[in-house]
């Protein structure tokens, strides 16, 4: 451990959706109001999407390759990685534009990125083999303290945290595993075999259980959070590459990449229990998938056309596309209004 002080083509038919689809589906979004955000990582760039309208209000520079994004926990910041360096850049949402970049050197490539509610900031740091922990900023000087533990597993890239933020598990997508790491004491507890190549991960909102998504071998591995145990082994669509679990913790959803597909898949009976089409073709480079905080919307980003899906779960379909920058990927969501209280 080390620790330290800082200063502050897809498919044409979606791109013809992705333009038609922002007004057409808005009447059918009902009450929702707030603000998407999407790290556009072939372009260094972060899209603000009002989800009322359904249009890009505003396109900020980030750093290198902005992958993932956290927001934080009372909803006014969001930390967006990048990917291809050595920084945390920290932006406002309501003024959208960036307030603090925060350098985590020397541990290099950070991916997946959490805000916890007790204000630190937690990144896997692929590039070194480790997470990286930032703290809230403090004292009259406003530093923030970072400090790291080593996974020593290759591919560091995806991460959970428990809710009583004791543990964090972390795909390892090169060595098949998932480290388990103990916040507390700031080790490695122990590695996990989780199939070929492990990378989207979820955690149920009562700690109880870890999913996790080998893309490679097309199956969920199910673990107890707290003895480790390997519960299931669950068959896949294709290349599931992310997986998350909805708000009521009663569906997991994975989000496949070679099938333009999502999977539905019961938590407590862990099975599935249906399918989803997005786009229907692995051209669209289906990835990130997201919740709406209130469980009944998932966005799921298409990198191929540049475009996010969102999807009515109860109806189990696509009401509308919001086209966004190149590549777009990452997502994070502040809702506003009547939305943020349902």
């Amino acid at each position: 451990m080390i620790s330290r002080f800082t200063r502050f083509f897809p498919a044409m038919a979606l791109l013809l959706v992705g333009a038609l689809s922002g007004a057409n589906g808005a009447a059918e979004t009902g009450e929702m109001s707030g603000t998407l955000l999407v790290g556009n990582k072939a372009e260094d760039s972060l899209s603000f999407i009002d989800l009322q309208s359904g249009k890009e209000t505003a396109r900020q520079a980030t750093g290198d390759q902005p992958h993932e994004i956290a927001i934080s926990p009372d909803g006014r910041l969001a930390a967006v990685v990048s990917y291809g360096g050595q920084t945390v850049d920290i932006f406002d949402i309501a003024a959208q534009n960036r307030s603090e970049t925060v350098s985590l050197f020397p541990e290099r490539r950070p991916h997946g990125i959490l805000w916890l509610d007790d204000g630190r900031i937690i990144a896997t740091t692929e590039g070194s083999d480790s997470i990286t922990i930032v703290s809230p900023p403090s004292g009259a000087a406003q530093q923030r303290k970072i400090s790291s533990i080593k996974t020593d597993q290759k591919g560091s890239h995806m991460l959970v945290v428990t809710p009583d933020k004791s543990r964090a598990f972390v795909t390892n997508m090169q060595s098949g595993t998932v480290s388990v790491l103990d916040l507390a004491k700031m080790r490695k507890i122990t590695d996990l075999q989780a199939g070929t190549e492990p990378e989207g991960i979820a955690i149920t909102p009562d700690g109880a259980t870890v999913w996790v998504a080998d893309r490679a071998g097309d199956q969920l591995h199910v673990f107890d959070a707290e003895s480790l145990k390997p519960l299931k082994q669950i068959e896949t669509g294709k290349f599931p590459i992310r997986v998350a679990i909805s708000p009521d913790g009663k569906t997991a959803i994975t989000s496949n990449f070679g099938d333009g597909a999502l999977g539905l898949f019961d938590v407590a009976k862990r099975s599935a229990k249906g399918t989803i089409e997005i786009s229907g073709t692995a051209d669209s480079r289906q990835v990130t998938i997201l919740f709406s905080p209130d469980g009944k919307n998932l966005f799921v980003a298409e990198t191929g056309p540049d475009t996010i899906a969102q999807v009515d779960l109860a109806a189990g379909k696509v009401v509308r596309r919001f086209k966004v920058g190149k590549d777009g990927d990452g997502l994070g969501i502040v809702l506003t209004g009547k939305a943020e209280q349902d």
